[in-house]
This record gives structure tokens, sequence and C-alpha cells, in this order.
């Protein structure tokens, strides 16, 4: 199963991802997560990486393609993986398809999580002070959802041409929005037991 969540800042890619990459026994891989390791350690990539987070803006496409790259290469993505906040550009999408080309594979399915931008405000800045992150004021948080409406949204109609996209109300409890994924990917028929 190889798989790619989508969806706003905020709209529960996280918590989905660790859910469903466990209910399909493979692993989810986080671009922010992996910033945000290197932010801690202040590698040269960290350093670099926090400028821009800090902007709300995206680390540019070079850094992260590499890294994706490196990551996917690694021997738990042989049976399946699962793609959380990658790819976010026109760009990263085709650096996606050319990694997945030089492997002989190809995504199953991608799915776009939604829910109404004030609350993705509300939820983003009550996980601010949750785990005390700098990154994510108010200006910083509203900034990343428009940069998301400008340069990722575009992608679901991308995918949705090739026949990949589910579209999945990101609202509810962790449960709730799970069983809507798996609902969808079954409806997609996916191999969903």
């Amino acid at each position: 199963m190889r798989l790619l969540l989508m969806g706003p800042p905020g709209a529960g890619k996280g918590t989905q991802a660790t859910t469903i990459a466990a209910r399909f026994g493979i692993p989810a891989i986080s671009t922010g997560d992996i910033f945000r390791a290197n932010v801690a350690q202040r590698t040269d990539l960290g350093v670099l990486a926090d400028s821009y987070m800090n902007a709300g803006e995206y680390v540019p496409d070079e850094v992260t393609n590499a890294m994706v790259a490196d990551r996917l290469a690694d021997g738990d993505c042989a049976d399946g993986f699962l793609l959380d906040g990658y790819p976010r550009t026109p760009q990263q999408v085709d650096e996606l398809d050319a990694i997945l080309d030089r492997t002989g594979v190809g995504l199953d399915a991608v799915v776009l999580l939604e829910a109404e931008i004030d609350e993705l405000v509300r939820r983003i800045l009550l996980r601010a002070q949750e785990e005390n992150r700098a990154d994510d004021t108010e200006s910083v948080v509203r900034r990343r959802l428009e940069v998301y409406t400008t340069e990722t949204a575009p992608l679901a109609a991308a995918y949705d041409v090739r026949g990949l996209l589910a579209t999945v109300d990101g609202l509810g409890s962790v449960e709730e929005v799970a069983e809507r994924i798996l609902a969808a990917l079954a409806a997609a028929s996916m191999a969903v037991e």
C-alpha cells in the first residue's frame, strides 16, 4: 500500500497518518517530523528549514525532495508507505513520480482531508500551547493556510484526474475520521481488510 495523505495544516494528517499506516503495517513518513528533528538538532538543514518554517513558508523543494528520496529508499518502505505532508508543489509531484518510477511502483491512493479554516486555526493554536511550538503563532498559521490554498490545494485536482483522489471530512474523532478514510479507500476498490 502506497498512500499519500493531503490536507491543510491542522486537518489531522499526522494523527491519521499514524493510525492508517499502523492499519496497513507501513511506515508513516512526515516531512514535518523530519524538519522538526533537524531543527532540534541544529543541523545545517535544520537551520535552513527553520528560517522558512518560522516565516510560514515551505522549505525549498530540492532539500525536501532529497530527504524524501532518501527516506523512501529505506528498507521499511519496500512494501509500502504513507506520505504525510509531501508533495506540496507541482514540482514535488513530478519529483515523487520520478522517485516512484525509478523503483517501478506508483501510488495506490491519495486521501485529502478537508476542514473549515477557523477550526484549523483553533486546532493549531491549541497544539502550539500544548507542545510549546514557537513556530505556530496565529499570523504564521494563517500564512501557512494561505500558502496551502495557493500552492498545495491544486495538487488534489491533479491526483483526481489520475483517479487516485479520495476526499474525506477531517472533522470528528480520530476514530470517526479513520473509519471515513478506510471507507473511502474501500470505495476506491482498495484492499482494505
